[in-house]
């Protein structure tokens, strides 16, 4: 019995030594095959973004329209902060590189921006690029204008300077009126003014500016027809300032002393005599 008893045992933990080594590789079976599901999964989803993200990227508002570059109002392209430039023009730079057609994030703007810096008054340029839906903002920076270059008081300016001396023609003209600017009356035969540099411009400034300090009005023009013989007009008097040199703001300090005198007097003035560093006078109109 004992023997049978034994045998009996040794059966049973057989048996159930097999039913665990069953259960064992059942469980290592499924593991691998959620193991398989998960790889399988992710491989479908990894391919899943890569065509949705390949989707989203061939999406058309990722990139400009052929179009951006045909009109000023357009949604895909916005032009500010010119006053002096007009839009159609900056417009007329841009068309002479072609629209990209890549995404708006992988465009370059240096051709843009250089085609629009050959504009005479432009200073400098900005391009911004909004992603989506794909468009460029321009933003120009322009030359500051100080002078303003006309014939004769009643002709309109044909020209104006900018503060760092560039000579900026008609095509940009007239200037917005919010611009303040001094007007130069000249001919260009004695001294052209298309041979001026960044200290000529500076020279004319710093006369009206001083003249403008001193007197507390502003200067109408200054007539340099004549660069020997230099007339500057106030609203109270013109005055004559003779040639440029270095005693020209050494005359011009004597103006407000000389000013008062002006408006005490009960007669027309044809002008203040500002030529000589020795000797100044008003000069009655006869």
């Amino acid at each position: 019995m004992a023997n049978g008893d034994e045998f009996q045992i040794t059966k049973e933990n057989q048996l159930r030594r097999l039913k665990q080594a069953q259960m064992q590789r059942k469980v290592k079976y499924q593991k691998k095959r959620l193991k398989r599901m998960r790889s399988f999964l992710k491989f479908i989803i990894v391919i899943l973004m890569i065509g949705l993200c390949y989707g989203i990227v061939k999406l058309p508002q990722w990139r400009l329209s052929p179009h951006a570059f045909d009109k000023v109002d357009n949604p895909s392209l916005e032009i500010i902060n010119n006053k002096i430039v007009p839009s159609y023009k900056i417009l007329a730079a841009l068309r002479c590189n072609p629209v990209p057609s890549e995404p708006i994030f992988m465009v370059k703007t240096d051709n843009l921006k250089e085609s629009i810096m050959h504009l005479e008054p432009v200073q400098d340029v900005y391009i911004r690029r909004f992603w989506f839906p794909a468009r460029l903002q321009i933003i120009i920076i322009e030359r500051t204008p100080v002078l303003t270059i006309s014939p004769e008081v009643d002709v309109p300016p044909i020209a104006f300077f900018s503060v760092d001396g560039t000579l900026i023609g008609r095509d940009y003209m007239p200037l917005d009126p919010a611009y303040k600017t001094w007007l130069i009356l000249t001919y260009g035969t004695k001294d052209d003014y298309r041979s001026w540099d960044e200290a000529k411009v500076r020279t004319f400034r710093t006369i009206a500016q001083s003249i403008e300090d001193l007197s507390g009005e502003h200067v109408e023009y200054i007539d340099y027809k004549d660069p020997d013989d230099i007339y500057i007009k106030i609203p109270t008097v013109n005055i004559r300032l003779g040639k440029i040199s270095t005693t020209t703001m050494n005359r011009i300090a004597r103006l407000p002393s000389l000013l008062p005198q002006v408006k005490m007097l009960n007669k027309k003035v044809k002008y203040i005599d500002l030529r000589w560093e020795e000797t100044n006078y008003i000069k009655l109109d006869e």
